[in-house]
């Protein structure tokens, strides 16, 4: 997106793609986003400001003088920085609304089931060496794969299950900070169901009947390559008194990718100063999944080849960062990086609208299509 591009007639195609429910004056005087009306006259231009200076990549000097050649708005950049600030959530509500549109939009048979990819990215500010904000995104597969969820934090957001809304018969995928057993009861609750990967500490795993469980006797005569299907249960309280049906699915990895796993365990924790336990040794040589589909509705080959399809909401990440530069925040107050960030997001979905989905990519091209009752296609 170009300052070209924010510049009338092209800006007005911009603002055609916006949910027809949105109503931007309004929203933009109820969230206090434009009270006077001396230097940015209207939600629009306030809009185009905004997205001028984060997708457009300007300074808050260069984006006063594009407003200012451009006829969008006569201010300086200290006033344009406080107006920026104050539209940060204004900004969110766009999102919102933009995303609320989508789901609205998305047609779903009764023979789907909606396969849902969960991650987070984190965004640090300019001389900062840790986790300022969190993107959390959700992103749907099927035949017009989009984002369809996001959620913004700081840094100190955790990642969790519960961050997405889920309908009975949903699939959630998500990695092992999404391995939780309070989130995952509460995605139980709903009538939804996930894959998630774990390690060997992240939950507490007990029989069916709740007694302990021993993981890698368990698992110690799998061979290369081979997968086992555990029915278990996850204690979800301390007491032990809850217990979460699952399903754990295992797969023994060859020994190079087991000793690899095994170092970069032992060079984390060289970093942190510890020695690593002899079961996270252990672990590296297993990719370990829990979720709460059945055998009958799915096996365990097929689960394993679901979890692969996650690698493409990192690749959502890759071209939000590597396209649109949303890891180049150039902000260190908090609302000026929200409002940054809100516009960021704001042109990724507006220019997802414009060119389309992204096409499907192997495997998920070929089975693109889980049936509520039938096994997935194999990979």
């Amino acid at each position: 997106m170009t300052q070209t591009s924010l510049m009338e007639p092209e800006f007005d195609k911009l603002l055609r793609r916006l949910p027809s429910s949105l109503d931007l004056e309004a929203s933009a005087r109820a969230s206090g986003a434009l009270r006077r009306r001396r230097e940015v006259r209207s939600a629009s231009s306030l809009l185009r400001l905004a997205l001028a200076y984060a997708a457009g990549a300007l300074s808050l000097r260069g984006t006063a003088a594009w407003a200012s050649l451009g006829a969008v708005a006569s201010l300086s950049d200290v006033a344009l920085l406080n107006r920026l600030r104050g539209s940060a959530s204004w900004l969110g509500e766009i999102v919102a609304a933009i995303l609320c549109a989508r789901v609205g939009a998305q047609p779903c048979s009764g023979e789907d089931r909606v396969v849902r990819l969960v991650d987070a990215t984190s965004l640090s500010a300019p001389g900062s060496r840790k986790s300022d904000w969190r993107v959390h995104l959700a992103y749907r597969l099927g035949r017009a794969p989009r984002i369809e969820q996001i959620t913004l934090s700081d840094g100190q957001g955790a990642e969790s299950l519960g961050r997405f809304a889920c309908a009975p018969g949903d699939i959630t995928i998500g990695d092992r900070g999404y391995a939780k057993a309070g989130d995952l009861a509460e995605m139980r609750a709903q009538g939804a169901d996930f894959i998630v990967r774990t390690g060997w500490n992240a939950v507490r795993l007990r029989t069916c009947a709740g007694a302990p469980f021993d993981l890698f006797g368990a698992l110690d005569g799998l061979p290369e390559h081979g997968t086992a299907s555990l029915p278990l249960a996850v204690a979800i309280d301390r007491a032990e008194r809850r217990l979460l049906p699952v399903r754990l699915i295992a797969l023994r990895l060859d020994e190079e990718t087991a000793a690899r796993n095994r170092r970069r365990a032992r060079a984390k924790s060289r970093r942190q100063g510890k020695t690593p336990r002899a079961e996270t040794l252990c672990a590296a040589g297993y990719v370990l999944l829990l979720t709460s589909l059945e055998d009958d509705v799915i096996a365990a080959r097929e689960v394993l080849a679901l979890y692969r399809l996650r690698w493409q909401v990192e690749l959502v990440f890759k071209r939000l960062k590597s396209l649109l530069d949303l890891d180049r925040l150039p902000a260190k107050d908090p609302d000026l990086a929200r409002s940054w960030i809100y516009a960021k997001l704001i042109a990724a979905l507006l220019l997802e609208d414009m060119t389309g989905p992204v096409a499907d990519s192997p495997p998920w091209a070929q089975a693109n299509r889980l049936p509520v009752a039938h096994p997935a296609p194999a990979v």
